[in-house]
């Protein structure tokens, strides 16, 4: 696949590029103050902060993992997908008032409220590490991808689209970010639906369609109903209980806990409009991800009956659709599903860059270090921050061209950053109130759970460790780490709040 983009499809690339650095020139004239930057001066209507959170939750990665997995297992995605309507509903009804009654910027300042500040210190902290990790894996996989179809060496392709990311980032700050991200979902979306109709019209047409093939395999199933969290028994048919408690876990922190979901639709007017940003970007994200599902069933169908991946090599599904887009869409058709990948990428990161920005700003300079900034000196110090976490980004994405184990290391280490953040945020809504040393004791057994069930797995231990320890090894799906996690920190929380129901402490 090597060098495979003509010129017409390197120069829809150049223009998407310069396209995304004119608008982050032109919204520059908008950013002059530190609410600006941060929240657009909440003046963003709610169908573009919408598409902007739908954007947070698409990548490169939803661009490849998840045609991936349903080419290699089946619909169960799905299930994360669908576990958005009752969070969305209890987020719309009990954070988002809450959070736009305080006028929030910063999210972890309402821990700070409820708990004290080791909750917003910890919180916020634990944010801006898993951003660097989030900011990394989504430039080299983009660049591994795009690598692949240029003669360009993937350090240059790194470096490109983090440079071009940055500088729009850091002109326009929040405007640019939400206005670019509705061209690059326009874009996306675009892609999506054209790829989905040209393998429709392959696998149905024929007197023997070859949709049949994926669904003899059982292709569009969602999974086991067996009653289990585990993995092992089911010999890689992830059961549907354990993708709700990961569907439930995960977007009620993504809604609830995390800066790049709650700055976004806090940059729009009134409460009003930020439900209705929720609730587009979620009827928005669900058929969107039933279309990525859909395109890597019928790759399986289109690639069925014929031993062409096996000749070029492709034995993991996420290897099938950039191999499909390499060999089968023509020029300028081919330019534009990249560029839609790019968008995919180019989206996430511009929003990790700016609330990490804006956490640096709020919740450390101007809470400990510098309470008295003036407003130039805060915008000053978001671009600054912008560049610096961007490098930061880039420098690790390079580390992991020669680190080939990085990339699940990271989303190892990001599930220990991110692990007890929504359970502070329970917490808060909860009102459990608890002293320093206990909040600080339930965050370390939350991580210390979280690194069992990540690290200490049923085969390590079967490996490494005599007969008589193999209880110690955890055998659940590791997509419900992060729940398990949660769960750990909340317990022990609700055992220490109980003993601190009748004293009266300060946090």
């Amino acid at each position: 696949m090597q060098g495979s983009l003509d010129k017409v499809d390197i120069g829809i690339l150049v223009l998407y590029s310069c396209v995304l650095i004119v608008m982050g020139v032109y919204y520059k004239r908008k950013c002059r103050t530190a609410e600006q930057f941060m929240v657009a001066g909440r003046s963003i209507p709610a169908w573009a902060a919408g598409l902007a959170v739908m954007s947070a939750y698409t990548s490169s990665i939803s661009y490849i993992a998840t045609p991936g997995m349903a080419y290699d297992s089946n619909w169960h995605p799905m299930i994360f997908a669908l576990c958005i309507f009752p969070v969305a509903w209890l987020v719309c009804r009990y954070a988002v008032p809450y959070y736009r009654k305080k006028r929030l910027i910063s999210v972890y300042s309402f821990l700070e409220e409820r708990l004290g500040s080791w909750g917003r210190v910890y919180a916020a902290l634990a944010f801006v590490l898993y951003m660097v990790c989030r900011v990394a894996v989504i430039l080299y996989l983009a660049s591994l991808l795009l690598s692949t179809f240029v003669p360009w060496d993937i350090r240059a392709v790194i470096i490109f689209i983090g440079v071009v990311t940055i500088i729009y980032t850091l002109l326009g700050g929040m405007e640019a970010v939400i206005w670019t991200d509705v061209m690059q979902s326009a874009i996306m979306i675009i892609g999506i639906l054209f790829c989905a109709v040209s393998l429709s019209y392959y696998v149905f047409s024929g007197p023997e369609p070859l949709i049949q093939a994926a669904i003899e395999k059982s292709k569009f199933s969602f999974g086991s109903w067996k009653f289990s969290l585990n993995t092992q028994e089911h010999l890689g048919n992830r059961t549907i209980w354990a993708m709700i408690v990961f569907g439930v876990v995960e977007n009620l922190r993504n809604l609830l806990a995390d800066q790049n979901y709650v700055q976004k639709y806090c940059s729009v007017a009134t409460e009003r409009e930020a439900k209705r940003s929720v609730w587009i970007a979620m009827l928005i994200y669900i058929p969107l991800t039933a279309v990525f599902l859909y395109i890597g069933t019928t790759l399986f169908a289109f690639y069925s009956q014929s031993s062409e991946l096996a000749e070029a090599g492709i034995t993991k599904g996420d290897k099938v659709f950039p191999y499909f887009i390499a060999t089968q869409l023509p020029a300028g058709l081919k330019g534009l599903i990249i560029a839609a990948i790019l968008a995919a990428a180019m989206s996430t990161v511009d929003s990790a860059l700016n609330c990490s920005a804006t956490v640096l700003l709020l919740d450390f300079n101007k809470r400990y270090f510098n309470p008295n900034i003036g407003d130039k000196a805060s915008v000053l110090f978001l671009r600054s921050m912008t560049v610096v976490w961007g490098l930061f980004g880039i420098g690790f994405a390079l580390l992991m061209i020669r680190a080939k184990s990085a990339l699940d290391t990271w989303w190892q280490l990001s599930a220990i950053f991110g692990g007890g953040i929504l359970g502070l945020f329970i917490l808060a809504l909860l009102r459990v109130r608890l002293r320093l040393w206990q909040g600080l004791v339930s965050i370390g057994v939350s991580i210390a759970v979280i690194g069992w069930a990540t690290f200490v797995r049923q085969d390590f231990v079967a490996e490494h460790l005599p007969e008589s320890w193999h209880w110690v090894g955890c055998n659940l799906d590791k997509i419900t780490v992060g729940g398990v996690g949660t769960a750990a920190l909340c317990v022990v929380a609700c055992l220490f709040g109980l003993t601190n129901r009748k004293r009266d402490i300060r946090v």
